[in-house]
């Protein structure tokens, strides 16, 4: 039998060995990222919040995430003895699992990749949606009406959000289509590899803004961080789905919740800030590859994180209305653009300059709403100052008063 030999960081080696190196790989840096995105989350709200965040555990406070993690891992594992048993214990898994297999495609340099997918955009949004079943499973099996309550929110909201960042990410992969045709190469468009590799002098937020604008938007909502966490408000669902699970089973919602921030993120600056290739090109090297990957994601990290600080948590009915009533038409509108643009062979700069309008009509229609609900529901009760009263006591004899 003939050895099948498979290629992992420029080295041959048998395909068993590669497999077990690219799972290895995932593991170490999923684990790794978790641990050093909370610890930086802590330090980052800190700062808004005139605080110094971790201290004391290990040098800058920098083993505290460690620290928590060995706690969750000592921590009792308690199930609510009405909980319906499978569905309770099975959930973490459900949430967790699908957010492990973003990873298959998510390049992060133009050789370090798990599997370069000609339809990576299609399995990373396939498998994403399935992480919402482990949040149902969990709401449902706790046998809590605030989980219950909770999980119902993250579904709705996961709908209407996926929705908009979809056809967002059908109308990048038009525009890559139309891009990589000129090489002859348009069915590689849906791989994202191929898509960075397409930006080494433009990158895609120049030609789709609204596109990048709406799919951070959808990332927000998606991970359920601020202003979009309603499914996890301690002020009205006590902490959402997860409210009944403790230890490590409570640590894998978390831990997927973060390494999902982490690939969302990746992806995003792939998608629109060239990842490893804009602005120098795919000759600079292996390491500054690495760096170009790790500074961009960098920044969308913070502004994420900062999002929790910035903005106040939105009511329930604001956040469907905000997906169906603008994020979903513009991002219908952004598509059908793209399409008649690129069907009469239009240039770059029409694709962009259309986008970038798109933008300002949206900005300027979500200002419009909210100057215009500002003061609804409010009555003044009194346009004048009272005019004091002033009382006088009566005169009270002797007797009246008790006296002799």
């Amino acid at each position: 039998m003939d050895l099948v030999l498979s290629e992992f960081a420029g080295v041959s080696m048998p395909a068993w060995i590669d497999a077990l190196l690219r799972v290895i790989f995932i593991v170490a840096l999923m684990t790794i990222m978790a641990f050093a995105l909370i610890y930086l989350e802590r330090k980052i709200l800190a700062r808004f919040q005139a605080r110094v965040g971790p201290t004391r555990t290990g040098p800058v406070g920098t083993l505290q995430s460690i620290a928590d993690a060995l706690k969750l891992i000592t921590k009792e594992d308690v199930r609510p003895i009405t909980a319906d048993r499978w569905a309770f214990e099975l959930a973490p898994y459900m949430a967790f699992v699908p957010v492990f297999l973003v990873f298959v495609p998510m390049p992060f340099t133009e050789t370090w990749f798990i599997r370069d997918l000609n339809l990576g955009l299609l399995f990373v949004f396939g498998v994403l949606g399935l992480n919402i079943v482990g949040v149902v499973m969990a709401a449902w099996g706790s046998d809590n009406k605030y989980a219950l309550l909770g999980g119902v929110r993250a579904a709705a909201q996961a709908i209407s959000y996926e929705i908009p960042m979809l056809l967002i990410i059908v109308a990048v992969v038009m525009v890559a289509a139309g891009r990589l045709a000129v090489d002859g190469d348009a069915s590689a468009a849906g791989s994202i590899n191929a898509i960075v590799g397409d930006q080494t002098t433009t990158p895609y937020i120049l030609l789709q803004p609204l596109g990048f604008f709406i799919f951070i938007i959808g990332m927000l909502a998606e991970l359920h961080r601020p202003p979009f966490d309603m499914p996890i408000a301690e002020s009205e669902v006590v902490g959402g789905y997860f409210v009944e699970y403790s230890g490590m089973r409570w640590g894998m919602f978390f831990l997927a919740e973060y390494t999902a921030l982490f690939l969302l993120v990746v992806l995003a600056s792939s998608l629109f800030l060239g990842g490893w290739n804009w602005p120098f090109g795919a000759d600079v090297g292996l390491g500054l590859q690495i760096v170009l990957t790790f500074v961009k994601t960098s920044v969308l990290i913070v502004l994420v994180i900062g999002s929790r600080a910035l903005f106040p948590r939105l009511r329930i009915d604001q956040l469907m209305s905000f997906s169906w009533k603008v994020l979903l038409p513009f991002s219908i509108i952004q598509v059908i653009a793209n399409g008649i643009i690129l069907a009469y062979g239009g240039p770059d700069w029409v694709v962009g300059l259309v986008s970038f309008g798109l933008l300002v009509a949206l900005g300027g229609l979500v200002y419009y709403i909210m100057s215009r609900k500002q003061g609804e529901g409010t009555r003044t009760v009194q346009t004048t100052p009272a005019t004091p009263r002033v009382i006088t006591a009566p005169e009270v004899t002797p007797v009246e008063a008790g006296g002799d």
